[in-house]
């Protein structure tokens, strides 16, 4: 008899996924175990194997196409001649109205009725969606046309000045010959540049996002919007660390800055465990983690995914930077699988590789805090009474106020400037 394959669950919160390639075609015979298709999910792309034998007979999402958890994918028979002629999928499809379909003998769908199913209930206020565009161009001005006497037009081309930068004085502001005096002289072509763009201005393109970035942006959106931040930036002298780092990088250690600040990260939060918490917005209760478990922002094309060093705090810093390493390039190639990246009770994000001097971040919840990592600027520092060139990183504590005060937040990042300025602390 026929049965229904739909779109599973592939990681806690995926609620859609892009099917990106079927492994088989439509009359294969399927083992259980067989590579069916892949499909993109929040956090990685993913092969998903059948779990029983059966012919496939129709595909009903095809490759490049998004499927809601639980949602028809496929249609399959126990045996190779069976009829699926008025078989009724099961499965729902997204912003879909309650109707099912039925296969018809010409192998097209016809609506027929079903149950509707209530929507999960939202633990948050829905969002007031931001407004439609039609269009994002916009109009310009036609340069042949300009409101000017034709006496200051021919002023204007004899000095060669720009008639478009004068600010009309006469009637309904008419360029008046007067009024040169204030022009700019007509640009020179540049370099390279021999005709002006034949493309329109607010000329665009739309990219679908990536099931990754939908999940990455609703989040955020959510945080930002429910959660009440509050922020604590400290500048760090780094020439500790630079020496520390140089030091074990002789003796055969090579180790980043990443791995001194994850490590010293670690030390903090246990010495101050109020900030590796978290806050249940169901209950409305703090969640107070027992281990130190910390997610690492790894930016990839798909979008953001949080790989997480386990019990970090019982770590040196080459079992650190091993594992940080590892668990980086499994997120680029998409291999992580969901004990990697799913938990963790504060988050570091690092854009010091780009040279930023600061940024803030938004918090990843449920945790309560995420530190921002700049870049090692050369300023002038104060040593001894005297202004004497430095090393300075800039970093910055978000934190949820529902959870810590400020007084918590200055707290760690004072304890985590004192580990990242007396480096040393950290090897042992």
């Amino acid at each position: 008899m026929p049965f229904t394959l739909t779109m599973p669950k592939l990681s806690p919160t995926m609620e859609e996924g892009t099917i990106t390639k079927w492994h088989k075609k439509v009359g294969d015979h399927v083992k259980a175990g067989d590579v069916l298709f892949e499909v993109a999910t929040d956090k990685a792309t993913v092969e998903h194997n059948a779990l029983d034998d059966g012919f496939l007979r129709k595909i009903i999402v095809q490759d490049g196409s998004d499927a809601v958890v639980n949602q028809a994918v496929a249609i399959f028979t126990e045996k190779a001649d069976e009829s699926i002629e008025g078989y009724v999928p099961e499965g729902i499809k997204k912003a879909a109205p309650a109707a099912a379909t039925a296969v018809t003998s010409e192998g097209s769908e016809a609506p027929k009725p079903q149950e509707t199913k209530p929507a999960a209930a939202f633990q948050q206020p829905a969002f007031v969606p931001e407004p439609a565009l039609a269009n994002y161009e916009f109009p310009t001005v036609d340069s042949s046309f300009l409101r000017a006497s034709p006496l200051a037009k021919k002023v204007a081309e004899e000095k060669g000045i720009d008639i478009a930068t004068v600010k009309g004085s006469g009637p309904h502001g008419r360029i008046m010959s007067r009024d040169l005096v204030k022009g700019q002289p007509a640009a020179a072509v540049p370099f390279g540049q021999h005709a002006a763009p034949t493309t329109p201005p607010g000329t665009y393109e739309e990219i679908p996002l990536t099931p990754m970035r939908k999940v990455v942006g609703q989040r955020l959106q959510q945080s930002k919007t429910f959660i009440p931040h509050f922020y604590v930036s400290q500048d760090i002298d780094a020439e500790g660390m630079i020496s520390v780092r140089e030091q074990l990088k002789n003796v055969g250690h090579k180790i980043t800055f990443n791995d001194l600040v994850l490590r010293a990260v670690a030390l903090s939060l246990r010495e101050h465990p109020e900030m590796n918490s978290g806050f249940n917005s169901v209950n409305s209760s703090i969640i107070r983690f027992k281990t130190i478990d910390i997610s690492v922002a790894v930016s990839i094309p798909a979008g953001l995914i949080t790989p997480i060093v386990r019990h970090a705090d019982y770590k040196n810093l080459g079992q650190i930077s091993t594992e940080v390493k590892l668990l980086a390039q499994k997120a680029k190639d998409g291999k992580l699988s969901r004990e990697e990246y799913t938990g963790g009770s504060f988050t570091i994000s690092n854009l010091g590789m780009f040279g930023v001097s600061g940024f803030i971040g938004v918090i990843n919840p449920p945790q309560a805090g995420i530190l921002c990592v700049a870049g090692i600027e050369d300023k002038p520092v104060v040593k001894n009474g005297q202004v004497v060139p430095g090393k300075v990183m800039n970093v910055t504590l978000s934190a949820d106020h529902r959870v810590v005060d400020g007084s918590d937040g200055a707290k760690f990042i004072k304890t985590l400037q004192k580990y990242l300025e007396n480096p040393a602390a950290l090897i042992l």
